[in-house]
């Protein structure tokens, strides 16, 4: 009798010990990134302990279309945010969609007794529209954050990193973002090595941390300033300055940083220097070479010299990079 007293215990404790996770979706939803949170929070996995309940609501149940052609049946209503201690908006398209009052009012509701309230990507459209986020800081997709910050000039954007947690509320960049907030927050709920056991079985990497910048492709700009950025392009290797630069337009350096300041809004060191350490970005995905070898490819001497550049203007380090980038 004993035994399976404390077996009832540890099953009864087991179930008190869920974390409610309530996605709240709308026409037309997302798929990849409702599947962010479901595979994070509601997918059952052999040897790793299911410590969430994964649940899905809209404000007008039955039949919602989603971004993937097909219509799924949602058959939670609001009052399931009532009960929730996260809180997902994953995605909210067309970001200018108004929040009902019902669901301002419930998601309102919901953080005032204390419920966790998370975004991924767009999302945060939908929760700065509650007032939650005036003041703070938050981010969404690069390709979007200067809509976020005319749309709600009281939310500080931040357009360069991965996510912002503040603990009752939480906003991440592009979808893929999206899985390192939700792997976040279950470190912070669960501890790392949970975490990392998910994120193992996941195939994804252990943890990034959010203020790493979001990895935005660098612009194309083949026929700028009559060709020179792709004549320094085939030559980052070399010791390249801003004199070479002017001298091969035949202009002034100070004509050559106006033009610069004119067209590309930078300097020409700068765009020289942000244009080495894409190169070296790309060298870190697709090939093997040493960090060393690359930083002489790409002009940047030596492989202390091209950390430092690259974890100022990536936010990592080139051996973290690789690890979490690494093609093939």
């Amino acid at each position: 009798m004993p035994a399976r007293d404390s077996v009832r215990k540890d099953v009864i404790g087991y179930f008190l010990a869920m974390h409610r996770v309530v996605a709240l979706v709308r026409p037309v939803q997302s798929t990849f990134e409702l599947g962010c949170g479901a595979e994070v929070f509601g997918t059952p996995r052999d040897g790793v302990p299911q410590y969430y309940e994964f649940e899905v609501c809209t404000e007008n149940p039955g039949p919602v279309p989603t971004s993937a052609g097909y219509a799924m049946h949602v058959s939670n209503g609001l009052s399931k945010l009532a009960t929730a201690d996260t809180v997902l908006i994953p995605g909210w398209l067309p970001v200018e969609t108004p929040l009902s009052p019902k669901v301002r009012r419930a998601l309102l509701n919901a953080h005032e007794r204390g419920a966790r309230l998370v975004t991924i990507c767009s999302g945060v459209f939908a929760l700065a529209q509650t007032g939650l986020l005036d003041g703070r800081t938050a981010t969404t997709h690069w390709a979007r954050a200067e809509q976020l910050r005319r749309d709600f000039p009281a939310v500080h954007v931040e357009p360069d990193v991965l996510y912002v947690d503040h603990g009752d509320v939480a906003t991440s960049a592009g979808a893929g973002a999206g899985i390192d907030l939700c792997l976040h927050l279950v470190r912070q709920d669960h501890g790392a090595a949970h975490a990392a056991l998910v994120s193992r079985h996941m195939v994804m990497p252990t943890h990034r941390e959010g203020g790493q910048v979001q990895y935005a492709p660098p612009q194309a700009s083949a026929n700028t300033l009559d060709g020179l950025l792709d004549w320094a392009g085939e030559r980052l290797g070399t010791p390249l300055s801003v004199e070479d630069l002017a001298a091969r337009l035949r202009i002034s350096p100070r004509t050559l940083a106006r033009r610069f300041a004119d067209q590309l809004g930078t300097s020409p060191g700068a765009w020289l220097l942000s244009r080495r350490v894409a190169e070296a970005r790309r060298l870190l995905e697709e090939t093997d070479l040493p960090v060393d070898a690359i930083a002489v490819r790409v002009g940047l001497a030596s492989a202390v010299n091209l950390r430092r550049r690259f974890r100022a203007q990536v936010g990592t380090t080139p051996g973290a990079y690789r690890r979490a980038f690494r093609i093939g």
